[in-house]
């Protein structure tokens, strides 16, 4: 009855957003608009996932029940992200986008369809396989658990198998919407999913214990299902049926399959990256897969709102002047969109590092989740918050070659990174415990990150590294006084605040991190940062409608 309820209600909140005419007007035309978009829906889908997170550390704690749970979407994900996100972002936009932008839509609805029906039977056929031998598969992944842990894994795996058909559905439709700039719909889908994992945490768990956890997945996946099909009714969609043969002769649908196979293979590499952790996590203290997945998804709250967000707005514009062949302005795209990245999230990720402490007792202290748990999340917190810059620019450097029709070189520089991520876990794994994960993981991303620009600027070069170079330089500038400024508020706040109360904690948290991005504004201010006067520029025109645009992005 709650599940029927749930559902019923959800139904009805998305009906009456996908009914809202400002949701589905006019598509976004800059960059700028479009990233502001994306990032308000991310920020406010990475506050509902900390709301997420701080319900499942207060209700389980750092322990084995949160274990199961995290350990469990590990095949799922694998799944979604190897056969669904490869098709998407590496291929499916950008024919797609070139088929409407030559205004072949009727090709473009038929490859969009054929999609579908391969997609659909192919999750279906493999999920049914792994289903079936998950128990098997799970004493591979989580090797240090014991017979009763590896068992409620194996449960709980199997429940969630129905959530890669819905959200690949879902991505499809979602790459629809990209290639039209319709982003807002596109952006907001991922709070409903956050949404049905909080109602399967706070509702479900009542009455199935922790597999309502893995209930609340499956619902959070079908409202992003269903919210993102009504929206693609408005561009002109309608699905219609195609027989396998006459798909596999389809000349773009084999053009995306093509392009596919090296991202997915890339997208398999960096999988192995969270299996690498899962494995040896399992090996370490009971709490260690859990303590690294909160850090993780404490750290990737500007990577979502920020390096995401930025790569996705930018990537229908770099589709389409990459079709066009206009190689100075798609140099231009992305060198702006790089610096623009940088100009946020490294500020951000100084932030987390020296409020770390903050904010983990800030988002997760309380209930179950004690002060041991606390320190363990912090230092991990630390180290992966170190490599934000790389982790926030890698999706926009791998887009600009699948902008390209490139998928290869991008999956040759995840199978670098993550051969020095496997060799790091070994040798630190012994001595740092969790922190060696977190170690590796920062270091491989970095790695990743230099190879794909270098084999970027090898390609391209025009690319104005100069100035990109002049643009860092004066944000680490301005993060330094950021950084000098937070240190000084703490040391401050420390006669006066005793942080025994989340209030307490709360009010250092804001009070350091609000002297700290006052100062770095100000910095930038006094330095002439181009990306600060151009963000705050655009989005200004954007907030208020102003008559003047941005003519160099509209231009584009």
């Amino acid at each position: 009855m709650c599940k029927l309820f749930c559902y019923s209600a959800s139904n009805t909140l998305i009906q009456k957003i996908i009914n809202n005419k400002v949701l589905n007007g006019s598509p976004t035309k800059t960059i700028a608009g479009a990233a502001l978009i994306v990032s308000v829906a991310g920020v406010l889908s990475r506050i509902l996932g900390l709301f997420r997170d701080r319900i499942l550390a207060s209700k389980f704690g750092a322990g084995d029940e949160l274990d199961i749970y995290y350990a469990a979407f590990r095949v799922p994900d694998l799944i979604y992200n190897f056969l669904i996100v490869g098709a998407l972002s590496a291929a499916f936009i950008p024919v797609f986008t070139g088929l409407i932008t030559k205004k072949n839509r009727d090709k473009a609805w038929d490859l969009a369809s054929g999609l579908l029906t391969l997609q659909v039977i192919i999750v279906i056929a493999i999920s049914l396989i792994f289903f079936l031998f998950a128990p098997v598969l799970m004493k591979l992944i989580t090797p240090g658990f014991n017979p009763d842990k590896i068992t409620q894994v194996a449960n709980l795996t199997r429940i969630m198998f129905l959530s890669p058909l819905f959200l690949g559905i879902s991505a499809i439709f979602g790459g629809i919407l990209v290639s039209y700039k319709r982003f807002l719909v596109y952006s907001i889908a991922p709070i409903f999913y956050n949404i049905g994992i909080i109602i399967g945490a706070v509702f479900f768990v009542e009455f199935w214990g922790i597999a309502g956890l893995a209930w609340g997945v499956v619902l959070g996946a079908l409202m992003h299902f269903m919210l993102q099909f009504a929206a693609v009714k408005f561009v002109g969609f309608t699905y219609q049926f195609r027989k396998i043969g006459e798909i596999i002769k389809d000349a773009n649908i084999r053009k995306v399959i093509r392009l596919m196979i090296p991202r997915s293979m890339a997208m398999g590499v960096s999988q192995i990256n969270l299996l690498i952790v899962t494995i040896f996590a399992s090996t370490l203290a009971s709490g260690s897969l859990a303590v690294f997945n909160f850090a993780n998804n404490l750290q990737s709250v500007p990577l979502g709102i920020f390096g995401i967000s930025f790569s996705i707005a930018a990537f229908p514009q770099l589709s389409s002047l990459a079709a066009k062949e206009n190689i100075n302005k798609f140099n231009y795209v992305f060198t702006r969109t790089f610096k623009r990245i940088l100009f946020f999230v490294i500020p951000a990720s100084l932030i987390i590092f020296s409020l770390r402490a903050e904010i983990v007792r800030a988002v997760l202290g309380g209930g179950e989740f004690d002060w041991e748990d606390t320190t363990a999340t912090l230092w991990v917190l630390g180290f992966l918050s170190l490599s934000l810059f790389a982790q926030s620019t890698i999706p926009l450097l791998t887009r600009c070659f699948y902008a390209l029709e490139n998928t290869k070189t991008p999956f040759y520089a995840a199978l670098i990174s993550e051969t020095i991520n496997i060799l790091l876990v070994i040798i630190l794994i012994d001595r740092f415990q969790i922190l060696g994960l977190a170690i590796a993981f920062s270091l491989a991303s970095i790695v990743n990150m230099a190879t794909l620009f270098f084999l970027l600027n090898k390609k391209f070069e025009n690319i104005n590294k100069r100035k990109m170079a002049d643009s860092v330089v004066k944000i680490l500038i301005a993060s330094a006084f950021l950084m000098i400024a937070i240190y000084l508020t703490r040391h401050t706040l420390a006669n006066f605040i005793q942080l025994k109360t989340l209030g307490e904690v709360l009010a250092q948290l804001i009070i350091s991190a609000g002297m700290g991005v006052s100062t770095f504004l100000i910095a930038c201010y006094w330095l002439q940062i181009e990306e600060f006067n151009d963000f705050k520029k655009s989005t200004f025109e954007y907030i208020f409608k102003k008559p003047k645009a941005l003519e160099e992005e509209n231009n584009l």
